[in-house]
């Protein structure tokens, strides 16, 4: 008896992680300088464009990332995020809360809610994760 081989496929699309600590700045650069390092295609326009959305306008762009608070880190490491070309298709999230003020968590939320791709967010905020309006949602527990 012959055994089919079940063929596997892939798919390759552009995707983001954002951990709570927004690891993916390094803290050496401004943050316009981390936009471009992540968006090798940016123009210097390009990076101050899309650092503006996210409340980093003008000088703002120039602050070195190990400046900035928490949420600010985390706003900075999403409009770098989301400002690619193209932008990434799925967003990974881990624990993006964590350290946030309620002002830090609303302004996540609202940029999150006008984001076109999937979400995968990993969190024990359950109000943060009901804000996502998910689709599907898996409970890891005991």
């Amino acid at each position: 008896m012959k055994r089919k081989h079940r063929s596997s496929k892939h798919l390759n699309l552009p995707f983001a992680l954002l951990d709570q600590h927004a690891r993916l700045l390094d803290s050496a650069l401004t943050l316009r300088d981390n936009f471009r390092r992540l968006n090798p295609v940016a123009d210097t326009h390009m990076a101050h464009a899309a650092l503006a959305r996210f409340g980093f306008r003008a000088a703002d762009a120039l602050r070195d990332a190990c400046e900035l608070s928490g949420g600010e880190r985390l706003r900075a490491g999403l409009a770098c995020a989301l400002g690619a070309t193209p932008p990434p298709m799925l967003l990974m999230l881990d624990e993006p809360t964590n350290h946030l003020d309620l002002d830090s968590i609303a302004a996540l939320e609202a940029a999150l809610a006008g984001y076109d791709g999937a979400v995968l967010a990993i969190s024990p905020d359950a109000a943060f994760l009901g804000s996502l309006a998910p689709d599907r949602t898996i409970h890891l527990g005991k």
